[in-house]
């Protein structure tokens, strides 16, 4: 069995060609979270919000399959809080529509398996250092690294073979030196790496998900610039050289500019706009349809509801959502620009056929908890010699 199956893979392909058919949707089942993030501002930006229950999201999931949906992204919060998360996965999973799931990695094995029993062999595990007392001051959990790994380890033994792993790992000044040391984890034990910029916010311009960023910890001052740059060029390199970086140079390259407050590129072959809802949406834990983590339109749309479908399609809510993208400055959230770029650009678009066309990815390795953390511990120690030799 292959990671997409023919279905999935032929709505790709329709996706990608006609760019009106919407490829991805980040859901967002829970403002709920067992952690408290340094870079994260998500459990504030909807806490008045309340979740949808089983049967509403069975009907988003028809909904989504009827407008052409090839996969959605199950986010938080923390997504495993949900008792029910099984449940949700096997309702996008029986109306032919891929799933992800996003989590801190403080789930259960039980929950876990009852996961990929559901159909879930796709998951995206945050995890941002090998070294583990940072870890835990960015989470503001004791003990999280270590819980992390330990899911890590068990997804490598109950995923089946085709499963993928990813790292979701945010990009601060604080772990930005460790971001090879990831990735190089990452391809040892079979995983991929998927970078996203930490993104920040004023008071006075709130922005959804942006993290308010009082302490200065998050945003990069101009005497990163040179360490950044660096970084970010060794990981190009290192993906030339086999590495598993999920990340494309286009995109690489514009989180150097996003960072360093200059203008981003990837939305330019579309007039400097991105490809919401054509291509990608979100949905807040409500069932109201939102341009993405940043904005929230004035008119409610909710993607259950039985005309969605026929709203969708007749361009009405392409024409509202229009009043949000075509003024927005631009993000760097991962999968959107990921998308447009695969979408519009000839090199990320072979890059994701190798990936999720070959056999390149389907080597999970099966390691105990133990064997991954000192794995992870010889590989940071290894490359903090290599550093500080540097330095010196």
């Amino acid at each position: 069995m292959s990671f997409f199956d023919k279905k999935i893979r032929m709505k790709l392909a329709r996706s990608l060609f006609t760019k009106t058919s919407p490829l991805y949707v980040q859901y967002y089942i829970t403002a709920r979270c067992n952690m408290n993030c340094e870079q994260c501002n998500i459990i504030y930006a909807q806490a008045d919000c309340p979740e949808m229950d089983i049967q509403k999201i069975r009907d988003t999931a028809r909904n989504l399959s009827k407008i052409g949906v090839c996969m959605v992204l199950l986010i938080g919060g923390e997504p495993f809080v949900r008792k029910d998360l099984p449940e949700i996965i096997k309702a996008f999973v029986d109306n032919g529509i891929h799933v992800r799931m996003q989590t801190n990695g403080l789930a259960t094995e039980k929950m876990i398996s009852d996961c990929v029993n559901a159909g879930g062999h796709d998951i995206s595990i945050s995890l941002d250092t090998l070294d583990e007392g940072v870890q835990d001051v960015i989470n503001g959990v004791p003990r999280s690294w270590e819980r992390m790994i330990e899911s890590v380890s068990i997804v490598n033994r109950l995923f089946p073979d085709y499963g993928k792993g990813f790292f979701g790992t945010v990009l601060m000044p604080r772990n930005m030196e460790h971001i090879i040391d990831v990735l190089e984890f990452a391809t040892a034990i079979g995983w991929w790496v998927s970078l996203v910029p930490c993104h920040t916010t004023t008071l006075d311009t709130p922005l959804g998900f942006r993290t308010f960023d009082a302490t200065g910890v998050c945003s990069f001052k101009d005497s990163d610039y040179p360490v950044l740059k660096r970084v970010l060029e060794a990981l190009k390199e290192s993906r030339r050289k086999g590495f598993n970086l999920y990340d494309c140079d286009e995109y690489i390259d514009d989180i150097y500019r996003f960072l360093t407050k200059q203008p981003i590129q990837w939305r330019r072959r579309n007039n400097n706009i991105c490809d919401s809802p054509n291509l990608y949406f979100a949905i807040e834990p409500d069932g109201r349809i939102q341009p993405c983590c940043d904005y929230k339109i004035d008119k409610d749309y909710f993607v259950y509801d039985e005309n969605f479908p026929n709203m969708f399609r007749s361009g009405e809510i392409r024409d509202e959502i229009s009043k949000y993208t075509a003024k927005c400055m631009g993000c760097m959230y991962g999968s959107y620009p990921e998308i447009t770029l695969t979408a519009r650009f000839l090199k990320p678009l072979m890059h994701r056929f190798k990936l999720f066309n070959t056999e390149k990815g389907n080597t999970l390795k099966r390691m105990s908890k133990e064997e991954m953390i000192k794995l992870a511990q010889d590989i940071y120690l290894k490359n903090r010699v290599r550093r500080e030799g540097s330095v010196r």
